[in-house]
């Protein structure tokens, strides 16, 4: 006999712990809108999971961090694919705590289906100091990609791209917002073509200012490309670029001498 219900009433841990300690085989068919997923228990033990392109144990996290939707346990149904090793209890209580992580994470990010796009403040003052996670996030970014798609993007689950964007979000770096209409986009469906020259062309500065300032000049590399590219996103063009460019080369004359910035505006003209 199946057992359904709203997982508005019963969270999924709580649920799937109820029917595993009668050691039942079964799937879990869980749904949100659009969204489907299936959780697979023999003799009781969790064995598989799928949501979308997540399996074993991430796709039981994601599927535990839902608030609303409809879940059914049909009995008797089995599978020979084995993705899950962990046992229930640690596999629970790992989704119990990213349950508990996740309300924290929603008071700022509501929903992954929002697209973060950067925050330019021209009064902010010192380094800014990111870890490789959040710059490899910062890359992904787009002004068109949600929370969801930039995650798949950068290789991470959801929730571990939620967590580094609730740490942007907080330092008041990025921002969410609605994601755009299809056709406020251009013809790739993300950035509108200017744009997305725009910045091509600022990704190549920064590869080479990187390179010949070093550490030394990182956070002024960090500090200019942050702002060019979050007036990219808002509709700038080449002139964010070239804007970025000249304040970096006016500190790199400060920080490396004549010499160095020399060498640099050299290599900058090559991808003018």
């Amino acid at each position: 006999m199946a057992f359904q219900g709203s997982l508005a009433e019963l969270h999924l841990p709580d649920i799937i712990q109820l029917i595993s300690v009668s050691g039942k085989t079964g799937v879990f068919h869980l749904q949100d809108g659009p969204l489907k997923g299936e959780i697979f228990l023999a003799d009781g033990q969790i064995v598989h999971a799928q949501l979308e392109e997540a399996t074993g144990e991430e796709a039981v996290y994601a599927l535990a961090i839902w608030s609303r939707g409809d879940f059914k346990f049909e009995p008797g149904i089995s599978t020979p694919l084995r993705t899950i090793s962990k046992s229930n209890t640690n596999l629970l209580m790992e989704a119990a705590r990213r349950l508990d992580e996740w309300r924290v994470l929603s008071k700022k990010i509501p929903s992954t289906d929002l697209v973060p796009e950067f925050v330019v403040q021209d009064s902010r003052e010192g380094q800014i100091n990111l870890n490789t996670s959040e710059w490899l996030i910062l890359s992904k970014i787009d002004g068109a990609r949600s929370i969801k798609d930039i995650a798949q993007a950068a290789g991470l689950s959801v929730f571990d791209a939620a967590k580094i964007l609730y740490g942007l979000i907080t330092t008041g770096l990025i921002r969410l917002r609605e994601g755009a209409p299809a056709k406020a986009m251009g013809k790739s469906g993300g950035v509108p073509a200017v744009g997305g020259a725009a910045l091509q062309r600022l990704e190549k500065v920064r590869e080479v200012c990187a390179a010949q300032l070093g550490a030394v000049g990182e956070s002024v590399v960090n500090k200019h490309y942050l702002k060019a590219k979050g007036e990219i996103e808002k509709g700038a063009g080449n002139e964010a670029v070239d804007e970025a460019i000249h304040q970096i080369v006016r500190a790199a004359s400060i920080l490396k001498g004549p010499a160095a910035t020399e060498a640099l505006q050299e290599q900058l003209r090559a991808i003018q």
